[in-house]
């Protein structure tokens, strides 16, 4: 029987905005289509700066015909209000920071979604990652809603995510320093690439048709316990990229893709802090290493 896990993440922020531009304001925002939201599911998606690099990313679901609610890093949150107030202008919404009134919970290794007060969505980016659940934090969160279910705290849940090859905002990259393509939202439906414009949108665009991404978030595996974030990654003492999160053996790493192939391809010791690191593609990776480069002669 496969074990079914729920974890309240303390990390997250919650921020409201209703009234009857509500949609139409964040869609023309953000990088997910949310003209075509409905109640039950979550778009994932990011408020981008006008150079096209992630300043915000977060999760956009429904509370009410006229209410959108966004689960965020806390850390974000005052960014993401200044932002907001900012577009604004004379749009028929209203912007409130509601995290004092609601929790937010991950559930992962059930059959279905848990029978939670609030609004639960399967997490949009990957069905094994399970559901998000933001919460009034009124509500008692026990009883027949949570059975079978074990609580853990959100460690257990970033080493399942870790495993899983999914990036994490300020655990993986830094905010205002990536592409969406760098740190995969491309790949994790964070990016409609149908939809109109939106900030930052023509630098995104470009990058995806031309195929120009050259930095990915990709699994490092080691024998031994990996060491902490923030360790450079070489190859043979040539930096390709930098460790993120780490859960024991398993990790993410932010690499260069050319330089982590031709170090591989030649065999080379790639290590983080002097341990010796495997790099793999995600399972439900959409690109490939680069195609090694052929000599002539």
């Amino acid at each position: 029987m496969t074990a079914q896990y729920i974890a309240e993440l303390d990390d997250r922020a919650v921020i409201r905005v209703s009234g009857p531009e509500a949609r139409s304001f964040l869609h023309n925002l953000l990088t997910c289509d949310l003209e075509t939201i409905t109640d039950g599911t979550a778009r994932y998606g990011a408020l981008l700066t006008p150079q096209g690099k992630v300043l915000v990313d977060g999760f956009v679901m429904t509370q009410h015909p006229d209410t959108l609610i966004v689960d965020l890093p806390r850390a974000s949150a005052a960014e993401f209000l200044k932002r907001l107030k900012v577009y604004k202008l004379r749009a028929k919404v209203e912007i409130a920071d509601v995290t004092a009134d609601h929790r937010v919970y991950v559930v992962w290794g059930g059959a279905g979604p848990p029978m939670l007060p609030g609004v639960v969505v399967r997490d949009p980016r990957l069905d094994a990652l399970g559901y998000r659940a933001v919460v009034p934090r009124t509500a008692i969160v026990a009883g027949s809603g949570l059975s079978g279910f074990t609580r853990t705290d959100p460690g257990a849940y970033h080493a399942h995510r870790i495993a899983l090859g999914v990036p994490q905002s300020g655990r993986d990259f830094v905010l205002g320093d990536a592409f969406p393509h760098d740190v995969d939202m491309d790949q994790l439906k964070g990016v409609d690439f149908t939809k109109g414009c939106y900030v930052g949108q023509e630098v995104v665009s470009r990058m995806h048709h031309r195929g120009t991404a050259r930095r990915r978030i990709v699994k490092a595996l080691g024998e031994e316990s990996l060491p902490p974030p923030g360790a450079q990654i070489l190859a043979n003492d040539r930096p390709i990229g930098t460790l993120g999160s780490v859960a024991g053996k398993a990790g993410l790493a932010l690499v260069r893709l050319d330089r982590a192939k031709a170090a591989m391809d030649a065999g080379e010791t790639i290590t983080a802090d002097g341990h010796p690191i495997r790099l793999e593609l995600p399972e439900w990776a959409g690109f490939g290493w680069p195609e090694s480069e052929t000599k002539a002669g």
